[in-house]
C-alpha cells in the first residue's frame, strides 16, 4: 500500500463507520496520461447503490480537498465504486467471507491437470484453501496451496 492509499484508507474509516459501510479496497495508479484514485466500498445489507458511491465520494472529496499539505499535488479521477459480484479475492478477509460462495480461480501451475477451477470455496487458511467443484456430473474437493494461486474471485454461476 503507497502513502496516498494509506491516507486515503486512513480518512475514509470514519466517514464508512458513519454509513456503516465497509472498505474492500484503495487503489492509487496511473494509467497514460491520468492519475485515479479508486476506492471500492460494500455494505452488508443489499450491496452498494450509485448514491451510496456518491455519499462517500462528496464526504472523501471534501475532506481530501482540506488537507493541507495535499497529499495528491496533481490532478486525478476519484472513482467511487462497488468491488462487484465478480470482485477479486486479495485478503484473507475476503477469501474467509467467501467460504460457501461460488468462486474462480486461476492457477500458476496445473493442480490435478487444471490450471483453472470453478467451483464453492469449503475452507480457507493462511496456507490453502479447499473448492468442490463439479468435475463430469461428479463433486470433487481440490486443495489449492494459496502460493499456486493467480487470480481468485467469486464468480456468477451460470
Amino acid at each position: 500500500m503507497n502513502k496516498v492509499e494509506k491516507i486515503v484508507t486512513n480518512l475514509l474509516q470514519p466517514i464508512l463507520k458513519d454509513l456503516h459501510f465497509s472498505l474492500y479496497d484503495v487503489n492509487y495508479s496511473k494509467k497514460g496520461p491520468k492519475w485515479y484514485l479508486s476506492v471500492y466500498v460494500d455494505k452488508p445489507a443489499g450491496g452498494i447503490s450509485i448514491n451510496d458511491c456518491a455519499k462517500v465520494s462528496d464526504k472523501l472529496g471534501m475532506k481530501l480537498d482540506s488537507l493541507d499539505p495535499d497529499p495528491i499535488p496533481h490532478a486525478y479521477n476519484l472513482d467511487v465504486s462497488s468491488p462487484g459480484a465478480e470482485r477479486p479475492l486479495k485478503k484473507p478477509q475476503d477469501f474467509k467471507s467467501a467460504i460457501n460462495r461460488y468462486v474462480h480461480v486461476t492457477l500458476y501451475y496445473p493442480i490435478k491437470n487444471r490450471k483453472m477451477y470453478e467451483g464453492y470455496l469449503q475452507s480457507y487458511d493462511s496456507k490453502d484453501l479447499v473448492i468442490k467443484y463439479n468435475d463430469m456430473s461428479v463433486m470433487r474437493d481440490v486443495k489449492i496451496p494459496r502460493k499456486a494461486i493467480a487470480l481468485a474471485r467469486l464468480a456468477v454461476k451460470l
